[in-house]
C-alpha cells in the first residue's frame, strides 16, 4: 500500500502577475503525480525580505497530500519553478515563482538539498499567517504551535489581498467542482493586515 503524507508548501512570486503565478502553481501542484491539494490559504502581499530594489511579494500556503518522497517532491516543485520562468540569479532576489517545502508530516530532514521544517518559519509573517489560516492548530514535529510565534512578527507588514479559487480549510472534507471553492472564506483572526509605511 502506498503511504501518503501531508506536506505544507509555501508559495511566493513578485514578477509578472504574481497572483496568477500562484494560482497556476496550485493547479500545477494538484496535477503532479501522487499529489493532491487539500487546502490553500488566501493571498497575502508583503515587502521583500532581501534586496529592496524589487517589487513586493504575493504569498500563500498550501497543504497537500502526497505519496512522493520529500526529495522527489522537491524536484517536482523545482521543475514547476523552472516551467514558470524562474531564474536563480541572486539570494532572496526577485522571482517568477518560489515553492518551498515548509513541513513534511512529522519528518525532520537536514540535507544539502532540503531542510524540513523550513528554518525560517518562526520569522516569517507571510508564512505563519496563511498557514494558520488553513490550519489554526498547526504544530511542528517537536510540538511547537505555530501560533506562539505570530505575535512576535505581527509588526512585519502583511496585507491580505483576497481568497483563492482553491481556498478550503484543512479540516473540511474535500469536495469537487464549484463546491470546493470558498471565495468568501474568512482569514485567521490573528492575521489582521498591517500596511507598509511610506
Amino acid at each position: 500500500m502506498m503511504v501518503r503524507e501531508v506536506a505544507t508548501i509555501g508559495l511566493g512570486a513578485n514578477l509578472g502577475d504574481p497572483v496568477d503565478q500562484i494560482e497556476r502553481a496550485v493547479e500545477a501542484i494538484d496535477s503532479l503525480p501522487l499529489c493532491q491539494v487539500r487546502a490553500v490559504s488566501g493571498l497575502y502581499a508583503n515587502p521583500p525580505i532581501g534586496p529592496q530594489d524589487q517589487p513586493d511579494y504575493v504569498n500563500a500556503v498550501a497543504e497537500i497530500e502526497t505519496a512522493l518522497a520529500p526529495e522527489a517532491l522537491l524536484r517536482a516543485l523545482k521543475g514547476l519553478e523552472r516551467a514558470a520562468g524562474r531564474s536563480y540569479t541572486r539570494h532572496w532576489g526577485e522571482r517568477m515563482l518560489d515553492l518551498d517545502i515548509l513541513a513534511f508530516g512529522d519528518r525532520r530532514i537536514d540535507t544539502a538539498e532540503l531542510t524540513v521544517p523550513h528554518p525560517e518559519i518562526a520569522r516569517r509573517h507571510f508564512v505563519l499567517a496563511p498557514w494558520l489560516e488553513i490550519r489554526p492548530d498547526a504544530r511542528l514535529p517537536d510540538g511547537t504551535a505555530l501560533a506562539c510565534w505570530l505575535e512576535a512578527v505581527a509588526d512585519h507588514p502583511l496585507r491580505f489581498l483576497r481568497a483563492m479559487r482553491w481556498q478550503r480549510r484543512a479540516d473540511e472534507p474535500r469536495a469537487t467542482g464549484a463546491a470546493s471553492r470558498r471565495p468568501d472564506a474568512p482569514r485567521h483572526p490573528r492575521t489582521t493586515p498591517t500596511r507598509r509605511s511610506s
